[in-house]
């Protein structure tokens, strides 16, 4: 195995599309170093049969024995070990990425708070999702594709063949609203967005255009938010603001990202959460450099006046940000959750 293995959880909600696009993937060349796992939440993997029949010799692994993200004990860990110590004989090279095919209904933070127990294998774990440009927000009324698409490093928008056109632009600027933190693939020629969805995520970085707060939503039910930090905060004050968000917000929290800086620290503190789920923050830059302090906070059925009310009060100001983002673009690079990665 190579030093660093990238796992890239596949998601989508019921029909976007996740299937197709994996399948593409299995028959380009680099799909050589790649396993797949597949999850169904029937007991027979119609997917897997489908990825069999063109994955050619990629290893490929089932788990048809419910849906992975609700399962308080499941086979994730055991067939991620399994993967990672079979031998490869036939291979040109080392297994350098596994594919999570979730099923439809999956949330993706479960399903990172199972990989968070294989801390012993050095892992770049990213979220992949996918949207139906066909069907567009109609799926955002489902809790489970609203965690989906706010859980993604990058998303994918599907089906753009059969699409209208001007459904490219509308397409990014939904996207764009529901998580303005993804990189967005929303290209035309089906080759180069597979190519696009499965190539290694950038660098490290913050798109200052982030902080630009317009009074729009992309949808009624998922809102994105700006906080801005008053002023550097006490490490202990902001830990007990991102408990005490988590507490209020519960499964409704979608995603957390963004930079705070703190009094005890010469760099801001790069904080992530997927759902409930957070990383562990950690100084992000070098001392002294001038980079904007703000959290993106995306949120499912939130009322004005929530985030102002999470103690300890008065240590960020919100404001609402607008979907239409003219700065969000395949490739778009933000930074990773460093401790979702197994580092």
């Amino acid at each position: 195995m190579s030093d660093v293995l990238d796992f890239v959880v596949l998601t989508g909600f019921l029909g976007s599309g996740k299937t197709t696009l994996l399948r593409d993937c299995l028959a380009r060349p680099e799909a050589a170093d790649t396993a797949i796992i597949v999850n169904e939440a029937g007991e027979i993997g119609l997917d897997g049969l489908i990825l069999r029949e063109s994955g050619g010799d990629v290893p490929m692994t089932m788990l048809a024995n419910g849906c992975v993200c609700c399962q308080m004990t499941s086979d994730l860990a055991r067939t991620v070990e399994a993967l990672l110590a079979a031998e490869r004989p036939e291979a040109s090279g080392p297994l350098r990425r596994i594919v999570l095919e979730t099923s439809g209904l999956s949330k993706p933070g479960p399903v990172l708070r199972q990989l968070a127990g294989l801390a012993g294998f050095p892992m770049r774990v990213s979220v992949l999702a996918t949207y139906d440009a066909l069907r567009g927000l109609d799926s955002a009324a489902f809790a489970e594709a609203a965690a989906q698409w706010a859980a993604a490093h990058r998303i994918v928008v599907t089906k753009l063949d059969a699409a209208p056109p001007g459904r490219v632009t509308q397409a990014r600027a939904a996207v764009a609203g529901l998580n303005p933190l993804a990189a967005i693939v929303a290209d035309p020629d089906r080759s180069a967005a597979v190519a696009a969805a499965f190539a290694p995520l950038p660098g490290a970085g913050l798109d200052p255009a982030l902080l630009r707060a317009e009074p729009a939503g992309a949808h009624p039910r998922v809102a994105v938010w700006l906080a801005r930090p008053s002023a550097p905060l006490p490490y202990d004050d902001l830990a007990a603001w991102l408990d005490n968000l988590a507490g209020h917000l519960g499964e409704r929290l979608l995603r957390l990202k963004g930079l705070v800086p703190a009094l005890e620290s010469d760099r801001p503190l790069l904080v992530e959460s997927v759902g409930t789920l957070f990383s562990r923050p950690r100084p992000f830059g070098r001392p002294g450099e001038d980079v904007p302090a703000f959290l993106v906070v995306i949120a499912r059925d939130l009322e004005a006046g929530e985030l102002e009310e999470v103690a300890p009060t008065g240590l960020f100001r919100f404001a609402p940000r607008a979907p239409a983002s003219p700065f969000m673009r395949a490739g778009a690079g933000v930074p990773r959750v460093e401790a979702l990665e197994g580092e």
